[in-house]
């Protein structure tokens, strides 16, 4: 029944009421694009009668089937006749150029779906006790694995942990030796060679501008990096020129003979400062007398057979023992007094003559 005033106005709930739209096919697409073997047109016919009637309730529409009539069809089978000719339809109404969007439903899936559901539910108690107990031991078994994991984690830390103290170590070790073998090199007085700069290879893969051959290295001091500039302007060079293969190349050997320069006139520099330190020191010590650079070899005397004559009155020939004694500040040992015994040349005279 319904209200007087509602007479000729549409059910308030009717919009909930949805269908479902299902295809209509006619003879001619039958024929070409919808036969199949095992469904006759009947069949088909009977089956998209149903999903009209019933909106695609599969189990009802399984239900209510001709299974008398037709061949017996499982719902999976009733729901993979439907799509397959829903998605042939909708391929072939489909505007050219345009892949339209089609539903596949895989029916061997759902058979084995509602197979292991089946198996699921018919399980005896035994067995549910017995997949009980396998869970258990599957979480002990993980347990057990994270357990491990974590142990060798530790492990690994305290294995590292150790390593990373063994080469702190070495790392003294080898601050250790070099500094022992710059003191020694100080002392002795030996001077680096310099070598220029050496530019990085680049034999990465991949795509690398030339320019970058041209960079110089970060060893390179921000002195040399100015004193290269001054040179490059002074000579009328670009300080970035074009980077070709030649230019490139040519380009830093000159800079690093440039940078090789600069450490040999460093180097002289430092030569020239402690030879002048040499000499205040010495006259500091020994005023009015003249360091001795070359000192007399008996070389000559045993060649010749005769010794050349020493006075004490002659300037400029001394003896290296005064020279010895003068610069010497410590008490002389008997091996100092050996090397200056040694050194003298009226001793090696003796020894020649005795000889």
């Amino acid at each position: 029944w319904r209200r007087v005033a509602d007479e000729g106005k549409d059910y308030p709930f009717a919009r909930f009421n949805k269908s479902v739209q299902v295809p209509i096919y006619s003879e001619q697409e039958y024929q070409l694009h919808l036969h199949e073997e095992g469904w006759t047109r009947q069949e088909t016919d009977h089956l998209f009668g149903l999903c009209r009637k019933f909106d695609l309730r599969w189990f009802v529409i399984h239900d209510r089937y001709d299974h008398e009539q037709f061949k017996k069809r499982s719902i999976e089978d009733l729901k993979e006749r439907y799509y397959t000719i829903c998605s042939k339809l909708t391929k072939i109404r489909a505007p050219p150029g345009q892949e339209p969007k089609v539903y596949v439903f895989d029916a061997d899936h759902e058979r084995r779906r509602k197979e292991q559901l089946d198996r699921l539910f018919t399980r005896t108690p035994e067995q549910v006790k017995e997949e009980e107990y396998l869970n258990q031991e599957l979480k002990k078994i993980e347990m057990r694995k994270k357990e491990r994991e974590k142990k060798t984690q530790d492990l690994q830390k305290l294995i590292t942990a150790a390593d990373s103290s063994d080469a702190r170590r070495s790392e003294r070790k080898s601050t250790k030796k070099k500094l022992l073998t710059k003191e020694k090199r100080e002392s002795s007085g030996s001077v680096d060679i310099p070598t220029g700069i050496k530019f990085p290879d680049f034999k990465q893969a991949g795509v690398s501008l030339r320019s970058q051959r041209m960079k110089l290295p970060s060893s390179v001091g921000q002195k040399k990096v100015k004193a290269i500039e001054q040179l490059l302007e002074e000579l009328g060079i670009d300080l970035y020129p074009m980077p070709t293969e030649e230019i490139c190349r040519e380009f830093n050997e000159l800079r690093s003979d440039m940078v090789f320069l600069y450490d040999l006139k460093l180097a002289y520099a430092n030569c020239e400062f402690e030879l002048q330190t040499l000499r205040h020191r010495f006259e500091a010590l020994a005023p009015g007398k003249m360091p001795l650079t070359v000192l007399p070899t008996t070389a000559g005397a045993s060649t010749s057979g005769t010794a050349p004559a020493q006075t004490e009155d002659s300037p400029s020939r001394k003896k290296a023992s005064d020279i010895i004694d003068v610069v010497s500040t410590g008490p002389s040992t008997p091996q100092r007094k050996r090397r200056v015994s040694a050194a003298d040349p009226g001793s090696a005279i003796k020894k020649t003559k005795k000889l």
